[in-house]
């Protein structure tokens, strides 16, 4: 399981979508969570997202990421459509889908407004497809970051990857010596998968925002990047990672910052707020830690990441895919 590259989204994708309309104000484009649309009462932020991986917990999971990415963009998540598509026949897994979905959408304030259900053969797991709507005052693209600018990452590391890890795993991080009380612990996490707090903090000041899935950190720092058309250098030590997740991470063989993200906010914010940023971040309760400065890039070779020393401008393919094989 990968993305598509970007070549490949320019020639398939990007350039095909459709009648022009004026009220569009952001569209498809690469690294970019969600669309802009202009209503008679201001922006509505619209996006859209699959999830088939992470079976035991995949409706809490679909609400929380399709809303961060509304959120990621400065908006307000309220309305949610949800697209159902079960392997066969079961109403024990239907109902414990939707019983998830609801959950979550009331826990975030989010109203489901419809959807789709059915069964499709060939599936071997559960696959959602879900949209999420809200108003925005200000849109804040992933294109935004400017030189000078200073990356701030909320949370830390392979938030949403280290709670899969512990329900989709949790045998195998048995069979591998991790404790017990590491691993509920580690299930809380799902708790930290909205980003919805900390952009409300963050979207008065952020430059960019963008919200790492798939790929983890590393790939949103990517995506971030090369939208922005800079330069970030970031060294490993300076990427927040809970203790769960280096134990969960080491007992599997994955690599915290290559797996899935969601939970952690990348922003952008001019250098002379970082400091008030990241205080109006804990006065919230919310972990934060400016992790690295955009840079002017020479030229367009010069566009992406540079972690600790390797340069990256394709998308980083997530550690976590071959688990499910």
């Amino acid at each position: 399981m990968s993305k598509l590259s970007p070549a490949d989204l320019d020639r398939y994708i990007f350039s095909r979508t459709g009648a022009a309309n004026d009220d569009l104000l952001v569209g498809a484009g690469y690294g970019e969570d969600a669309a802009a649309v202009a209503t008679t009462e201001g922006t509505m932020v619209i996006s859209s997202d699959p999830i088939s991986l992470a079976a035991e917990r995949i409706g809490t999971l679909g609400v929380a990421i399709s809303s961060n990415d509304v959120a990621a963009c400065g908006g307000m998540p309220e309305w949610l459509v949800s697209t159902i598509l079960l392997p066969e026949p079961d109403t024990d897994l239907l109902d414990e889908i939707t019983a998830q979905l609801d959950a979550e959408a009331r826990r975030l304030g989010i109203t489901i407004a419809g959807g789709h259900t059915e069964t499709v053969a060939g599936l071997s797991r559960p696959l959602l497809s879900l949209t999420c709507m809200g108003p925005t005052d200000r849109y804040i693209p992933t294109s935004g970051a400017e030189p000078g600018d200073v990356v701030i990452l909320t949370k830390g590391a392979g938030i949403e990857g280290t709670a899969v890890l512990a329900t989709d795993f949790s045998a195998d991080l048995e069979a591998s010596g991790v404790e017990r009380e590491t691993v509920d612990r580690a299930v809380k996490f799902f708790d930290d998968i909205s980003v919805l707090p900390e952009s409300v903090v963050l979207s008065s000041v952020a430059t960019a925002m963008h919200d790492p899935t798939e790929g983890g950190v590393l790939n949103g720092l990517v995506e971030l990047a090369c939208a922005s058309g800079v330069r970030i250098d970031v060294a490993e030590t300076d990427v927040p990672v809970r203790p769960e997740t280096r134990t969960l991470c080491a007992a599997m063989d994955v690599d915290p910052i290559r797996i899935l993200g969601s939970g952690a906010l990348l922003a952008t914010v001019p250098a002379d707020d970082v400091t008030s940023t990241l205080d109006a971040l804990d006065a919230e309760g919310i972990e934060a830690t400016a992790v690295a400065t955009v840079q002017k890039a020479v030229d367009e070779d010069a566009v992406g990441v540079v972690y600790d020393g390797e340069q990256y401008r394709d998308d980083v393919e997530d550690d976590m895919y071959e688990l499910w094989d």
